[in-house]
């Protein structure tokens, strides 16, 4: 009984470690750790405490000489000088700091950010092309546990297809596209599982395919622009509130810097 009981809370332990929630957890409070030791090893610690220093007996004097509006003048002024020298001794610390987490925060995203395709729920994938007098060229191949519930809607003005599609089981895809000759794939997540997701495969765009897809772009004499699929966004649970995880993160990721900031004694 006490083996039986072990297991499972062992097994509960393991689900709710591989949660959405608590990956966000875990990484808000990595994040603040890099974040702070990496802000210390950066910056002039010395000089960004003296600007500090500073700024707070400037701030003290505005206080204490109220009543003596030159001083409080000259307060002010040397206020503003003091908060552009640190500005400017924390400006690159924080480039370093902001740059590497950002690129993981879009990696993180690919997983947190959208849910896979429900099985048997309805999901639109849609096609951009060059040009419009090749819509009627397009064509769909799908995988046997794909089916197509509606016919294709054709938006001439955008240049777009627009399918309604449903798969049967969990699983992962690949949705074949031809225009004028070409085949191109789009990979398709069916799971209620943590996948890595692409909603989008584009063509060419290195820096819209950095922040949005995880897909490699498509041929550049296609004439196809872009397919995209509607994953459903996910959010977290957080006492009966959703919350973008991206939100969640911040605010977690800026309390554990604070506790680390006053632990390991790093001016910022």
């Amino acid at each position: 009984m006490i083996t039986l009981l072990q297991s499972m809370a062992a097994v509960l332990a393991l689900n709710w470690l591989t949660s959405p929630l608590a990956i966000v957890v875990e990484f808000s409070i990595v994040i603040g750790l890099v974040m702070i030791v990496l802000f210390g090893y950066t910056s002039d610690q010395k000089a960004i405490g003296i600007a500090k220093d500073q700024l707070k007996a400037h701030l003290l004097a505005v206080r204490l000489f109220q009543d003596q509006i030159h001083v409080v003048m000259g307060s002010y002024g040397r206020i503003l000088r003091g908060t552009g020298r640190y500005l400017k001794l924390a400006f690159m610390p924080l480039l370093y700091v902001i740059i590497p987490i950002t690129f993981l925060i879009v990696q993180l995203d690919r997983y947190l950010g959208t849910t896979g395709i429900p099985a048997n729920a309805p999901f639109l994938l849609t096609v951009h092309v060059s040009n419009a007098d090749i819509l009627s060229d397009v064509s769909l191949e799908l995988p046997p546990e794909v089916t197509m519930t509606a016919p294709p809607v054709h938006a001439s003005a955008a240049n777009e297809i627009i399918w309604r599609l449903a798969a049967s089981k969990d699983g992962t895809y690949d949705v074949k596209l031809t225009a004028s000759g070409q085949t191109v794939s789009k990979s398709l997540h069916v799971s209620p599982e943590l996948v890595r997701v692409s909603p989008v495969r584009l063509r060419g765009q290195f820096w819209e395919r950095v922040f949005s897809s995880t897909e490699s772009a498509l041929p550049d004499n296609s004439p196809v622009d872009s397919i995209a699929i509607d994953y459903p966004e996910r959010n977290i649970d957080l006492a009966g509130y959703e919350i973008n995880w991206i939100w969640l993160f911040f605010i977690l990721s800026m309390i554990a810097g604070f506790i680390f900031k006053e632990l390991l004694g790093i001016k910022v």
